[in-house]
C-alpha cells in the first residue's frame, strides 16, 4: 500500500521507503511481476491487533501517533503523521493474506510492507517495528479461520524476540528461526519453550551453515508438527552484501529455504504460505533475494 512508503525514520535510517521500491523494481527487471497479482493491504483494526497485543499497548501506539513532527518510541523506532496507517497496512497486509490463503482464492502471498514487524512484543516496540505484522497473521488465522497448528519461519539476520514473547510455551504454534548470535537483540540463544526451534549462527556463518540449521533443526520439527498454515518472517539482512550483520547468506539460499518451506506446506498445509518482509537493508541485494524468494514460490515444491 502506498502508505508503506510514507512511514520514515529520517535521513540515513536504514528502513527507508526505498527498501519496496528496490522490491519493485526487481521484480519487473525479472519480469517476475507477470505472473503475480497485486492486492490493496486494508488497514488492520485495533481489535485485529488486540489479538497479538496487549489493548494498552495498541491504545498508546494509537495515542502515540503526532499529528506533526517525529515521535520516538524507542532508540531505533520512531513515528511520524504517516506511520501508524503504515502500521496497520503492514499487519493488515498479513492478515489479507492468510484470508486469500485460507479461502482458497490463492495458494501462496508475499507482504512488499513496511514497517517491519518481528521485534514487537506483546506490549512493546522495539527495532523499527511497531506491530508485530506477523503475529497478528497469526492470530488472525486462529480467530477466523480455525487454524489449529500454525508455523512462524524467522530466517531474518535477528532473532525474532518479539513473535517470541507472544507465542513462547502456545502448544498450537511451532516457531523455527535461525539468526545471527550473539547479536541484536540478544536474545534466542536460551530459550527454554518447547515449541521455539532456535538455531543460533556465528558471525561469519554461510549457507552451509544455514541450510545444515534448518535440515537438522527445523525440518523434522515442522515434519513432526504437521502445519495447517506457515507464515514466514523475511528477512534478507542475512545476505553477503548487507552490512547491518555479519552473515554470508546469498540468493540462492533464500531461493533453497522457501523450495523446502514450500514442500512443508505442500505436504501438510494444501500449499498455504504467507511471506511478509521483515530486514533487509543493502538494496540491490534485496531485491534480488526477493526476487529468487518469490521465484521459488511460484515454483514446484
Amino acid at each position: 500500500h502506498p502508505d508503506c512508503a510514507l512511514h520514515e525514520m529520517g535521513a540515513g535510517h536504514p528502513e527507508c521507503p526505498q527498501r519496496l521500491d528496490a522490491i519493485q523494481d526487481q521484480l519487473v527487471a525479472s519480469r517476475i511481476d507477470i505472473a503475480l497479482r497485486t492486492y490493496e493491504a486494508p488497514l488492520a483494526s485495533r481489535e485485529q491487533l488486540c489479538l497479538a497485543h496487549s489493548p494498552a499497548y495498541v491504545d498508546s501506539i494509537f495515542a502515540a501517533a503526532p499529528q506533526e513532527g517525529r515521535r520516538w518510541l524507542d532508540p531505533d523506532t520512531s513515528m511520524n503523521p504517516h506511520s501508524l496507517n503504515a502500521a496497520r497496512r503492514a499487519a493488515g497486509a498479513v492478515i489479507k493474506a492468510v484470508d486469500l490463503v485460507m479461502t482458497g482464492e490463492e495458494q501462496a502471498a508475499f507482504c512488499s510492507v513496511r514497517p517491519p514487524g518481528h521485534h514487537a512484543g506483546r506490549s512493546q516496540a522495539m527495532g523499527f517495528c511497531i506491530f508485530n505484522n506477523v503475529a497478528v497473521g497469526a492470530a488472525w488465522a486462529r480467530h477466523a479461520h480455525g487454524v489449529q497448528r500454525l508455523a512462524i519461519v524467522d530466517f531474518d539476520v535477528h532473532h525474532g524476540n518479539g513473535t517470541e514473547d507472544i507465542f513462547a510455551g502456545d502448544p498450537a504454534v511451532l516457531m523455527c528461526s535461525t539468526f545471527q548470535h550473539p547479536f541484536y537483540p540478544w536474545t534466542g540463544a536460551d530459550s527454554s519453550a518447547a515449541n521455539m526451534i532456535n538455531v543460533p549462527l556465528a558471525a561469519g556463518s554461510g549457507g552451509a551453515a544455514f541450510r545444515a540449521a534448518v535440515e537438522t533443526h527445523w525440518l523434522p520439527a515442522l515434519r513432526a508438527f504437521r502445519p495447517q498454515l506457515l507464515l514466514l518472517s523475511a528477512g534478507f539482512d542475512a545476505h553477503v552484501e548487507d552490512d547491518m550483520a555479519e552473515l554470508s547468506l546469498v540468493e540462492q539460499d533464500y531461493a533453497w529455504v522457501t523450495g523446502a518451506i514450500k514442500q512443508i506446506a505442500d505436504r501438510y498445509a494444501q500449499g498455504r504460505v504467507v511471506s511478509t518482509l521483515e530486514g533487509g537493508y543493502a538494496l540491490s541485494a534485496l531485491g534480488r533475494s526477493v526476487a529468487a524468494h518469490l521465484n521459488a514460490l511460484l515454483g514446484p515444491g
